[in-house]
């Protein structure tokens, strides 16, 4: 199954440009929130900005999802 999956998203991030822009995005926030981590002490704002890419990451995230699942009805369909 998680084979299947991989295959998907790849394809879609081969021909959907939509799909694409979401993933990078989350790479993108994913990598930010990564740098945060590594701090041994965050500030206040870091703090917020911790939690602020964390929600971020999410949604991306689930609307990448949304697309798989509307992709996988396409073709079962």
């Amino acid at each position: 199954m998680e084979t299947n999956q991989d295959e998907l998203k790849a394809h879609l991030m081969a021909t959907s440009e939509e799909f694409r822009a979401l993933a990078t995005q989350h790479c993108q926030f994913h990598k930010e929130l990564e740098a945060l981590e590594a701090k041994p002490h965050l500030t206040d704002e870091e703090q917020v900005e911790e939690q602020r890419l964390k929600k971020v990451k999410l949604r991306l995230k689930d609307q990448m999802n949304q697309i798989l699942g509307r992709y996988k009805t396409q073709q079962v369909a």
